[in-house]
């Protein structure tokens, strides 16, 4: 029985890595303080805890109602993403300002401390734990690890793909945490800013930022590059009207 390559860990390792190494390097530069990454940590884990709560609720109907449209479907993600990431990441802002625990020069770390709670911790350490946990129990052998190679060769393949193909699957989704890197950076940039001026106009830009979100369902009906780049495009968009509209 063949175990899965764990060439694929080194993608959460990396991802790992640099969304540890973006926190340090701003905090050698004196852009990350503590208040900016515990403001960031209440506004993420509220904003998943209250997709958790809504999705619960409503997708059952949800899904009734819709049909299978990805669309439909992509608009019910990025929405949520919307109301409870972006603007749940300005009402955490607006709170930790009023009480004078952020400052305008916290910008850049309170986005980064929303791309680090999703790509280090949600998805990164997650994703490396399951690998080590799907590598381990195979490895043992007996029912457990016959059970758990069937259901992986059903859903996930890749993971037993030969080591080109794995490079490949890993680079883009590499690009993927990138793109999501960049995007949390600059709505929390930009709902930070926002708190800080009294400046609606920035929260206005922030909350589209969310719908790329609606992309999500379309990761596998289209070539996965063509994906990848979209978003990273997406995201680079974001970082370029964040700063566009703060120059000043």
């Amino acid at each position: 029985m063949q175990n899965i390559d764990l060439i694929y860990a080194l993608e959460p390792i990396i991802v790992i890595g640099f969304s540890v190494g973006a926190l340090l390097y701003g905090r050698w530069k004196r852009r990350v303080t503590k208040y900016a990454v515990s403001f960031s940590l209440l506004a993420y884990g509220g904003a998943i805890a209250a997709k958790a709560a809504f999705q619960y609720v409503t997708a059952p109907s949800f899904l009734s109602i819709s049909q299978g449209s990805l669309w439909l479907l992509g608009f019910y993600l990025g929405l949520q993403t919307v109301a409870f990431e972006v603007g749940g990441a300005f009402l955490v802002a607006r709170f930790a300002v009023s009480r004078h625990r952020m400052r305008r020069r916290d910008g850049v770390g309170y986005g980064l401390g929303l791309a680090f709670w999703e790509n280090a911790v949600l998805i990164g350490s997650t994703s490396l734990l399951s690998l080590l946990y799907y590598w381990i129990t195979i490895a043992q052998g007996g029912v457990a690890a016959e059970t758990l190679y069937a259901l992986l060769s059903r859903s996930q393949p890749q993971l037993f793909a030969p080591p080109l193909e794995a490079w490949e699957a890993m680079s883009w989704g590499i690009l993927e945490r990138i793109s999501s890197l960049l995007a949390h950076l600059s709505w929390g940039y930009l709902c930070l800013r926002s708190a800080v001026s009294h400046r609606k106009g920035y929260l206005l830009l922030a909350l589209p930022m969310g719908l790329i979100d609606v992309f999500v369902p379309f990761a596998g009906t289209m070539p996965v590059s063509l994906f990848e780049i979209s978003l990273f495009m997406l995201a680079t968009f974001c970082v370029l009207a964040a700063v566009y509209a703060t120059r000043k």
